[in-house]
């Protein structure tokens, strides 16, 4: 083994010792899901399911947000930075507003059939019919949330100055 896989190593029992315990013939068996068991839906964490059905971003937004197109909460938040005009404030909460209305039900809808497919799962007996149609719905219900979260970056870059835009990337240490 090369001395730096072996510090690597090392290093993760040192910092994580249930890894060296768990650790057999070089592999790990205890999963990273071990401590999600309780979960009412197994697949969202209690934080996700808070962000999902109060309209939160859930990190669908990131293309647009690294790619230069400023979220409206992030917008509103530093609305004196970035020296907004009191139309453009207006704007803005329009932008906002709807999109958080519009992510709050889809959001509530994808909770609810991750939570209808969570059950069919504890019943132990869904068949993959059953399964492949539950999934593609709540993947539809996922990409109408992104897109819903996407617009709402793309229709501040009408509202912004080029200036602003840079301005917020600055202060959302993007530059």
């Amino acid at each position: 083994m090369p001395k730096r896989t072996a510090l690597t190593i090392a290093t993760l029992f040192a910092v994580n010792p249930a890894l060296a315990a768990e650790t057999h013939h070089g592999h790990v068996h205890a999963s990273p899901y071990a401590g999600e068991k309780t979960r009412e839906i197994k697949s969202l964490s209690q934080e996700d399911v808070d962000e999902l059905l109060s309209g939160g971003g859930w990190g669908l937004a990131k293309a647009a947000e690294l790619n230069g197109m400023p979220g409206p909460s992030h917008v509103l938040d530093m609305a004196s930075e970035l020296s907004l005009s009191a139309e453009q404030v207006e704007m803005t909460r329009k932008i906002y507003d709807s999109m958080r209305r519009e992510a709050k039900a889809l959001g509530e809808r994808f909770v609810a059939e991750e939570a209808a497919l969570e059950t069919r799962f504890r019943a132990g007996d869904i068949a993959r019919p059953e399964l492949e149609k539950r999934v593609a719905e709540i993947e539809s219900i996922r990409a109408e949330l992104r897109t819903a979260h996407l617009s709402a970056h793309v229709e501040m870059t009408r509202v912004l100055s080029a200036h602003q835009v840079g301005r917020y990337a600055t202060r959302r240490g993007y530059r």
